[in-house]
């Protein structure tokens, strides 16, 4: 018979290939179905393997435990795919607060008892666990609405965050020298609390999909401290994958909306948007009828629709499906253009339009158009100004004045459907 420790690790082995190729998986829509179970697959045997695990004094408590999971668990994967960006807030929040747990509790376990090494380790876990934990509720609830969408901003914000932030940091050096100092590691995990908070506060509503991909590799990044001190390799794995993963692509994203990574860290996105939009001159713009569109559409050979969040919300994918039919029955050329943070996610838009059965090879990303643009005779936005502002989101956009731009008022849903039916009349007359 293989020894238990033996059989765990290869489980935990197993888990780890799973997880790895999760990812990789999941960056292609032809093999996210595989990726998805990958990961669950992965998961469901490192839960197993912990299970085995012969330090576990009470089953009944993990019984419960398990039980409350499955019943908080299951309604939260059944919310719409618009407020998919704030369920994951929440499942960061409450893997956080899990971290923060274990760090707490492993600390008064073993103080004064504790490495240099370890305790910096632990002191890691706690901070990054309890900012996560804050700052993701604060991001769910900027994106449910729930709390203001504009940055709240204040004189000398970042010089108060970055403060406490090093408080938190001078606290832990103290008790990675002297871990017998207990009465310090409370402020250790109240600080982070509050700095979360005030990280996530000054963001504006446009940036919160940076805001959840860095959230999510705070994370990643503490539970990686958690697999060291719980000396668990696929926590440390598991965590590295999900903080490098989640920082890439804040990176990318920062990228796409021409925005550098601190910008968007350190609230100045905030400050600019105070600014700027301070006066606003009122120019004229040319709106167009569904008629005048669905003309313009019909002559153009090559045609490339950008997707939005407005399209999201008003579930117009199906509408946009039957565009696209009938303007490629009329031969025009008809691609889609992606950007990064179109939607509340990437890949929002992907997964709206392939749910209405657009081809794949139809949904481009935004470096992939971007060259096509020039050859283009039509760009459909589709309630995604924000995506296509040069600057900021939030902030008046110069393209909306060009002489080549007409605007489009209205329900997104109702507007696309008015055009499919010009179209198709247009077609009865021919």
């Amino acid at each position: 018979m293989m020894p238990t420790e033996t059989f765990i690790e290869i489980t935990y082995l197993i888990a780890t290939v799973l997880f790895i190729l999760s990812l990789k998986w999941l960056s292609s829509p032809t093999t996210a179905r595989h990726g998805v179970w990958a990961g669950e697959v992965g998961m469901a045997l490192a839960i197993g393997g912990t299970l085995l695990y012969r330090g576990i004094v009470d089953y009944k408590l993990v019984a419960i435990g398990l039980v409350l999971g499955v019943i908080i668990g299951v309604p939260l994967g059944k919310v719409a795919m618009t407020a998919v960006p704030q369920r994951t807030a929440l499942s960061h929040a409450f893997g956080a607060l899990c971290v923060t747990l274990v760090g707490t509790s492993e600390f008064y376990l073993r103080a004064p008892n504790i490495s240099p090494f370890l305790m910096a380790v632990l002191s890691m876990e706690v901070i990054l666990g309890s900012l996560t934990f804050t700052g993701s509720l604060m991001a769910a609830g900027k994106l449910q609405e729930i709390l203001p969408q504009r940055p709240i901003t204040y004189k000398g914000q970042n010089f108060v965050n970055l403060g406490m932030l090093a408080l938190a940091i001078a606290i832990a050096a103290i008790l990675a020298m002297h871990p017998e100092q207990v009465k310090l590691f409370p402020a250790m995990i109240i600080i982070p609390l509050i700095f979360g908070v005030m990280l996530v506060i000054p963001i504006g509503g446009a940036d919160m999909p940076t805001v959840i991909s860095l959230l999510n590799s705070y994370a990643g990044l503490s539970a990686a401290a958690m697999g060291f001190v719980l000396n668990s390799k696929l926590l440390i794995v598991a965590g590295a994958l999900d903080g490098s993963s989640g920082f890439i692509l804040s990176v990318i994203m920062s990228k796409a909306m021409n925005r550098s990574f601190t910008n968007v860290l350190f609230g100045g996105f905030g400050q600019i948007q105070a600014a700027a939009t301070g006066v606003q001159e009122q120019r004229p713009v040319k709106s167009a009828t569904a008629e005048e569109a669905a003309a313009i559409l019909a002559a153009a050979n090559k045609v490339v629709i950008v997707p939005g969040y407005g399209m999201a919300v008003a579930q117009a994918q199906h509408k946009v499906r039957e565009l696209f039919d009938a303007l490629t029955k009329r031969g025009v050329d008809v691609t889609f253009g992606i950007h990064p943070v179109a939607g509340r996610m990437p890949g929002h838009m992907n997964v709206l339009l392939a749910e209405a059965d657009i081809p794949y090879d139809k949904l481009l990303d935004m470096d992939a158009v971007n060259g096509d643009m020039a050859q283009t005779d039509v760009a459909l936005v589709i309630g995604a100004n924000d995506v296509t502002n040069p600057g900021y989101a939030g902030i008046d956009n110069p393209l909306y004045y060009l002489d080549q731009t007409l605007m489009l008022f209205g329900d997104a849903k109702a507007f696309v459907g008015n055009i499919v039916r010009e179209l198709s009349g247009g077609d009865s007359h021919h």
